[in-house]
């Protein structure tokens, strides 16, 4: 899905490399550990769409993204860098406390 209606969370996290598996993305929606907007997700279904600011709690830290765009599959590292900008904390409305 490359349109502009949104894509799962799971699959956004894994196309952006921001996790190395799927399985892997899945297990931390599941486990709370990654927020949209602020907004904690509960599952691997939630959907994100363009411009939405995305937290993941990941190997001892936390790393601030925004979702610049889409992909339709996994593709080279360069790709995945195109689809998200790091925030700086400045830019985190709401984010703190996420442990």
């Amino acid at each position: 899905m490359t349109g502009g209606a949104g894509q799962r969370i799971d699959l956004v996290l894994w196309h952006a490399r921001i996790v190395r598996t799927r399985a892997d993305a899945a297990a931390l929606a599941r486990a709370g550990r990654v927020r949209v907007n602020g907004a904690r997700v509960t599952g691997a279904a939630r959907l994100v769409r363009l411009g939405d600011v995305i937290t993941v709690a990941l190997h001892g830290g936390v790393r601030v993204v925004r979702l610049l765009g889409f992909a339709a599959r996994r593709g080279r590292a360069e790709d995945a860098r195109a689809l998200i900008e790091d925030v700086p904390e400045t830019d985190e409305p709401g984010q703190r406390g996420m442990r």
